[in-house]
């Protein structure tokens, strides 16, 4: 009975498969991948919060402008005092109230360091610039790595095809083979090298389809798309330019790559750094004011168990007299610092340059080494049709035979890459550009 129920099923599945499986089929440019990468992404979610960071540091460096004020109390036993004779032959007891307290409110607010103020708040807005140059940088990796993914789906949707275009072909010849080991023209072996054939091409067929899987199921994943989405690669070679020329790419990098565009910033950090450190120089002017009031009255004889209150406000400058022998030292490491950033960005231009360069000439290398493998593909071809040719007038035996096929197979798996690598190198080179 089970087994009947299980084979019933199993014709339900083959013949109604949209009841069981809903996965939906979906065709994407390598641009709408990357886009989707961009709004879904994790990495770049959690880089993102570092923008809101720094943009709230920058709203406290301006807080920086307001006054600081304060309030304070405290409730305290006060004890008997007691007055001693100059010669400390005798002593007084003084009776006092014994429950004391005060209350007071203190606003200050600076009106001049030498800009330390305003500095410190340009300073925190470099910084949220660099947190947003860092994003910048994130999503043009995650870009390229959804995009590489992407392509390495691409590329196995081109190779199923080939196998299973190469499978019509070979199951086409062992039907010939069969009726020749019919007639008694060719041995039992010949049969069986024709089927082990199939089989191998069967196996390529089934790990191109799991590696497929995996693949898509990470993509869907970092797009934010359902885990059963099929992804139907549609990118074309079109628009893909190839003649510009390196100098452009070059000139493109130095305008638009962020890691180049971080360096340069960090020249200005280290400015700013500087003109932090040289208000150490300059005097600080603020203004005060506040009211106290407290009880007991102690400033006089007999104490009085009463408040006293009073306000003041005023003017303070003070300056630290060791900062004239101290900040020139602060100074030094703060222009070593400047000296430091702009060996970096000589150091980053130089790497960006030599990454540019790298990936244009792999670009026209991989659109070189198309046409000459898609002229190997049509040999291959060309030496399949007349080796089965040959086979079929008993003018070549099976080895010869499945040798041609491998060629032909293998020279079309090999332009089919050839294809997508065109691709791979074309957003590579976008990428050490920063406009990906």
């Amino acid at each position: 009975m089970a087994k009947n129920i299980k084979t019933a099923l199993s014709l339900l599945i083959a013949v109604f498969p949209a009841l069981f499986f809903s996965q939906e089929t979906r065709q994407m440019t390598a641009e709408e991948v990357a886009q989707l990468a961009v709004q879904h992404h994790q990495q770049l979610k959690v880089t993102a919060k570092n923008i809101d960071i720094a943009r709230q540091n920058t709203e406290v460096a301006k807080l920086q402008k307001l006054p600081s004020v304060t309030a304070s109390t405290s409730q305290f036993y006060l004890g008997n005092a007691v007055a001693i004779d100059k010669d400390f032959s005798g002593t007084t007891k003084i009776e006092m109230p014994h429950y004391g307290s005060s209350y007071a409110v203190q606003a200050t607010q600076l009106i001049f360091k030498g800009g330390l103020v305003n500095r410190s708040i340009e300073l925190a807005g470099l910084r949220e610039q660099l947190a947003g140059l860092d994003l910048e940088k994130n999503k043009q990796d995650i870009k390229f790595l959804v995009i590489s993914n992407y392509l390495d789906v691409y590329k196995i949707v081109n190779q199923q095809e080939v196998f299973q275009n190469n499978k019509k072909l070979a199951q086409a010849r062992l039907k010939n083979i069969q009726k020749f080991y019919q007639q008694g023209m060719v041995t039992r072996n010949e049969v069986i090298r024709g089927e082990l054939a199939i089989k191998n091409l069967d196996q390529g067929i089934l790990t191109l389809a799991n590696n497929r899987k995996i693949l898509n199921y990470n993509l869907n994943i970092a797009l934010g798309l359902p885990e059963d989405t099929e992804i139907v690669p549609v990118e074309t070679l079109e628009s893909k330019e190839t003649g510009i020329g390196m100098e452009y790419y070059m000139n493109l990098a130095h305008d638009s790559n962020p890691v180049i565009r971080s360096a340069r910033t960090n020249i200005e950090v280290a400015d700013k750094n500087i003109d932090i450190i040289k208000t150490d120089k300059m005097p600080t002017l603020a203004g005060f004011g506040g009211y106290s009031l407290q009880k007991p009255i102690t400033t006089r004889n007999p104490v009085l168990d009463m408040y006293s209150g009073g306000w003041q406000t005023g003017i303070s400058l003070s300056y630290n007299i060791d900062n004239l022998y101290k900040t020139k030292e602060r100074v030094k490491v703060g222009e070593l610092q400047k000296s430091q950033a702009y060996d970096a960005l000589t150091l980053t231009r130089q790497n960006i340059d030599m990454a540019v360069n790298a990936a244009y000439v792999k670009y026209q290398e991989s659109v070189q080494q198309a046409d000459i493998l898609n002229e190997a593909r049509k040999l291959a071809e060309e030496n399949y049709k007349i080796t089965e040719a040959k086979y079929l007038n008993q003018l070549a035996v099976q080895a010869e035979m499945i040798d041609a096929q491998n060629q032909k197979l293998q020279s079309e798996l090999d332009f089919a890459n050839a294809e997508i690598s065109i691709l791979y190198q074309y957003y590579n080179l976008l990428k050490t550009t920063g406009t990906l």
